[in-house]
């Protein structure tokens, strides 16, 4: 009951915030993965001319969503009527002064059908950002149209729709009912698209970025690896280009872009490696993207290619058939190692690697794969550490493979997050 109140009484701050400063525009970013990239590029590039407000973290539920957008941290104690009357107070203070700030971001997250809907009861977005549709609490969607009808109903109460076409099927059009909308990604079926080349040394890409606004054209750097790492900077442009920026300033913005803690970072390894840190989270889409970033590494050039793949969760029922195809992705021809962590990876994605004709080996949690590795490493080598949060955490794998200097750039390394992860690997002992 406490909660509802608090959440109403939030809401109805937002929509008060947004009327008295209409001239504030309002960036969201849905789907079911690459949220958290796609939103740092954005704010990257429009802070070019623009103040913006993004919150770090996944602020994307539904009470700490209105506290992002208003700029207002949470009370240290949830439970006490005092510190949220606090929250009240800087919410309205909020609403009648003058904004800081001319454009906001915001990641919309879902748990179960109708999450998305709620938001619409106290926002307008002028942009929403929809980035991909794959499988996510399959547990509570079921379907893959389940997912797909949740995650596009943001076009219900947005006033402009960008869709990564890339990563978003062409069957679930019927779910899209704002025909105010265009697509991006990198293909040429996308209206704002990136034609690239790949960058020596894994400096990221160059090439043409074409768009509706800048139809001749123009040329840009964007340092991020893989090519599905491109679609965030996509999504970037998009969204500048749409708010009036020229194409100077958006290829200025975009050269400022770089991989967020945990996803598809390129680090310095011990003894001359290279780590591709792509921890923070693990889906079926983003884990066949981040191998085939592997495999374009050069032969000439590597001697040897590790997959560290840790469970990918919230797949209810379709978890085997996931995994599985995953495992069957795994090359013998370009990998030297599969290293697996985790219950459903030792039992459905290794199987499926050693019928391939994979190495494989089990790994008992993060810490036991990161000393594997470290074992069988030779120098040159490049390895992809893949993996989700709760249970698996292999951030901590590459604590034990990278150079010293790298620890600051991964996730989850917080004192909390630290405590979590020492009781539970204390606990495996």
């Amino acid at each position: 009951m406490f909660k509802r109140y608090v959440l109403k009484k939030l809401q109805k701050y937002v929509r008060r915030y947004f009327t008295q400063h209409p001239e504030v525009k309002l960036v969201v970013v849905a789907g079911s993965v690459g949220k958290t990239s796609t939103k740092h590029a954005v704010a990257t590039v429009l802070s070019q001319r623009l103040r913006v407000r993004m919150h770090e973290g996944n602020h994307n539920s539904e009470v700490s969503v209105p506290l992002a957008i208003l700029g207002i941290d949470f009370p240290a104690n949830l439970r006490s009527p005092f510190a949220w009357w606090g929250v009240f107070r800087a919410a309205h203070l909020r609403v009648k002064q003058p904004t800081d700030v001319d454009v906001i971001v915001q990641e919309l997250g879902t748990d179960k059908p109708g999450d998305i809907a709620e938001f619409g009861k106290y926002m307008v977005p002028d942009i929403a950002v929809v980035t991909a549709i794959t499988p996510e609490h399959m547990e509570f969607f079921g379907t893959l149209e389940k997912v797909a009808e949740e995650e596009l109903s943001v076009s219900n109460f947005s006033r402009f729709v960008l869709i990564n076409r890339d990563d978003v099927e062409g069957r679930f059009a019927n779910f899209e009912t704002n025909p105010n909308f265009s697509t991006y990604g990198t293909t040429a079926a996308a209206e704002y698209r990136i034609e690239q080349q790949t960058l020596a040394g894994g400096e990221g890409f160059k090439g043409a970025i074409f768009t509706p606004e800048f139809s001749q054209g123009f040329e840009a750097v964007v340092h991020v690896y893989g090519e599905h790492s491109l679609r965030p900077v996509m999504a970037a442009v998009a969204v500048a280009a749409k708010l009036g920026f020229t194409s100077t300033e958006i290829a200025v913005g975009a050269a400022l872009i770089r991989p967020v803690p945990g996803r598809m970072n390129i680090l310095r390894g011990i003894g001359g490696t290279t780590i591709i840190d792509d921890t923070y989270n693990s889906s079926p889409a983003a884990a066949a993207a981040a191998l085939q970033t592997l495999y374009v590494f050069d032969d000439d050039n590597v001697p040897q290619r590790i997959a560290v793949l840790g469970d990918m969760r919230e797949l209810g029922a379709e978890s085997q058939k996931e995994h599985e195809k995953l495992g069957q992705l795994c090359d013998p021809n370009l990998l030297s190692w599969v290293v697996v962590v985790g219950p459903d990876s030792e039992k459905y994605l290794a199987p499926a690697a050693r019928q391939r004709g994979c190495q494989v080996h089990v790994a008992t949690n993060a810490i036991t794969a990161g000393e594997f590795v470290r074992s069988v490493t030779e120098e040159g080598a490049v390895i992809l550490v893949k993996g989700s949060q709760n249970t698996i955490y292999l951030e901590e794998c590459v604590k034990i493979l990278c150079d010293l200097t790298e620890d600051t750039k991964l996730v989850r390394q917080s004192e909390s997050w630290m405590k979590t992860k020492t009781d539970y690997f204390n606990s495996q002992s």
